[in-house]
């Protein structure tokens, strides 16, 4: 399976996918953390993925939602943002009302 469509299944398969660097309990960057910390305070189950342990996944996820930077949050399968955009959604509610509705 190609990494494209192994990260299609992913998201496809879960309700929120947060890709990021290193694990929710630890972290590898700062954005990272932020937006793990997000989804926990909105009382979200996400299925974290490790870019760093797989740099096929790692490039491959930039190239899937044409996005640079990670993290990458996926809800429903639809690519949301990275942290800055959860900070904001957060900080408006709308974070919180579109992971209500996943």
């Amino acid at each position: 399976m190609d990494v494209q469509a192994k990260i299609k299944e992913t998201v496809s398969n879960n309700k929120v996918v947060l890709y990021m660097k290193g694990s929710p309990k630890f972290p590898q960057c700062g954005f990272s953390s932020v937006a793990a910390q997000i989804l926990n305070a909105c009382g979200a189950e996400f299925v974290a993925v490790d870019v760093l342990q797989d740099m096929d996944i790692r490039e491959g996820i930039k190239q899937y939602a044409n996005w640079p930077t990670i993290p990458q949050l996926y809800v429903d399968g639809e690519f949301i943002g990275g942290a800055d955009i959860m900070r904001s959604m957060y900080q408006s509610g709308e974070l919180q009302e579109l992971l209500a509705k996943a």
